[in-house]
């Protein structure tokens, strides 16, 4: 095949794929958008081009393909927690080293606590408040990292921002697949861990974006400061 006809052939495939995402996302998810031979015919393409832009869908989440009878093509929606995990699993193939997980998710966390502070959903702050009663028995890492999952899945929902999310939980996936280092090692550590908690949840309760910025901003200095010197 000619660059001239490739080039063409994945214009082609790339404009479909725009309809069929458009097609999709008007109707509800789980819905039915249409057979293959339907579908061919409303994007104006060959059945081929279908099933390419099919796949394509397929790979980003938006699109299921069941066969068999009532089979067809359904509408479907990425989700943010699957979508993470396939880039950090990218990140990883690519051998990006953990810091630069930690100073991604400490830098988005600098305006994702500012954000939170503005929110005004009680129910979601209240469950907030309630999270930070247990700091005093989080005493091992793996409760530290449950309490900081938490406490993300609580401020994604405070904060409508699907990108910062993404992006956050993206860093968070990737730290997750390494060793956690000397960040909060040892009982110092701990308490330090402990503090910067409260810290940090008790400036967004108030309702205070820059205060909330100002301890996140001073959590990531003390974090980086660790890191540099482990290194």
């Amino acid at each position: 095949m000619s660059i001239r006809k490739q080039n063409s052939r994945e214009g082609l495939v790339t404009a479909a794929v725009a309809k069929l995402r458009d097609m999709i996302v008007a109707q509800p998810p789980e819905a039915q958008i249409g057979s293959l031979p339907d579908l061919a015919k409303a994007l104006g393409v060959g059945i081929v081009t279908v099933q390419q832009a099919a796949r394509v869908l397929e790979h980003e989440g938006f699109l299921k393909v069941r066969r068999g009878p009532g089979g067809g093509y359904y509408g479907t929606r990425p989700d943010a927690e699957g979508l993470s995990q396939a880039i950090s699993g990218f990140l990883a193939l690519h051998h990006s080293a953990h810091p630069e997980a930690i100073d991604i998710i400490t830098l988005l966390d600098c305006e994702l606590m500012a954000a939170a502070a503005r929110a005004t959903d009680e129910a979601l702050r209240q469950e907030l408040a309630a999270l930070v009663k247990s700091i005093d028995g989080r005493n091992t890492a793996r409760q530290r990292g449950a309490f900081d999952q938490s406490m993300l899945d609580i401020l994604y929902l405070m904060v409508d921002r699907p990108l910062m999310e993404l992006l956050s939980r993206v860093a968070v996936h990737h730290y997750a697949e390494y060793p956690r280092g000397p960040v909060y090692g040892g009982s110092e550590g701990k308490q330090r861990w402990k503090r910067e908690r409260r810290a940090i949840i008790a400036a967004i309760l108030d309702g205070d974006p820059e205060r909330a910025r100002f301890e996140a901003q001073r959590r990531r200095r003390e974090i980086m400061r660790q890191l540099d010197a482990a290194i």
